[in-house]
């Protein structure tokens, strides 16, 4: 399984517009970053978790040309922004694209993107069978997916477990049933906002805190903002289990 950091920057994205801190200054690529998506390829298999505001321009860099299914975590806009881009794909298939994700996150999508479910079937708006999730596993093709509940503030979401990975994203809560499902994990990928606290993401210290919990053998932080500070720097303080992640990152499992 091949899997593609497409973007690891929080809802700004890195640099913030009008900011002139070291981070959004820094001359480091790594510095550098989109709004969070993970591209996953098992097989013959294509799965993106989330398409923000910048998906066109990750599928564009990534030369990505065949994609099965988006599954959304949820329905802030920096994780579901790019949907309509998703046509592309239409006419690459020449079938519609499926989509998983929760009733609420489906019903959001139908209110935000109303042009695309309206019945006007006007021409050249993407096409998409919905499919309707909760906290069962489900599959796409081959890849069996497992749903971990989270809180997003108070807001409940979704991260996702595929065989021996977890994504978590925009999480500030994890159950102790839910953590449960993230043991024995060869990599959990979380989200660590910032050093200081945060009311809806977990700060660095929480996440670590949570990877402590889990024990994976390997973790990488995601859904990164310039408060965090320089990728470099940040990692010099981290265990070696422990990394900063960075856009195009990718890990083999």
């Amino acid at each position: 399984m091949e899997v593609i950091f497409l973007g690891t920057g929080t809802s700004q994205g890195i640099p913030v517009i009008g900011c002139n801190c070291k981070v959004c200054c820094s001359k480091d690529d790594k510095d550098k970053r989109l709004r969070s998506s993970l591209f996953i390829k098992s097989n013959n298999t294509n799965i993106l978790i989330d398409a923000g505001p910048d998906f066109r321009q990750q599928m564009l860099r990534e030369n990505i040309n065949k994609l099965d299914a988006v599954v959304f975590t949820h329905e802030h806009i920096d994780h579901i922004a790019g949907l309509d881009d998703i046509r592309a794909f239409n006419h690459i298939s020449d079938s519609p694209m499926e989509v998983y994700a929760e009733k609420r996150v489906l019903n959001a999508l139908k209110k935000t993107f109303s042009y695309i479910f309206d019945n006007s079937h006007y021409p050249g708006i993407p096409h998409l069978n919905l499919n309707v999730i909760g906290e069962d596993k489900f599959k796409i093709h081959e890849v069996e997916i497992e749903p971990i509940r989270v809180l997003h503030y108070n807001l409940p979401i979704l991260g996702f477990k595929i065989n021996e990975l977890a994504y978590i994203t925009d999480a500030n809560f994890i159950s102790k049933e839910q953590l449960l499902k993230l043991k024995s994990l060869k990599v959990l990928i979380i989200n660590a906002l910032r050093i200081r606290k945060h009311v809806s993401h977990f700060s660095l210290s929480e996440a670590i805190e949570i990877i402590k919990i889990c024990n994976p053998d390997m973790a990488y932080l995601t859904h990164i903002s310039h408060q965090l500070g320089l990728h470099e720097e940040v990692n010099q303080f981290l265990s070696e289990n422990i990394r900063l992640t960075f856009d195009q990152h990718k890990i083999y499992l």
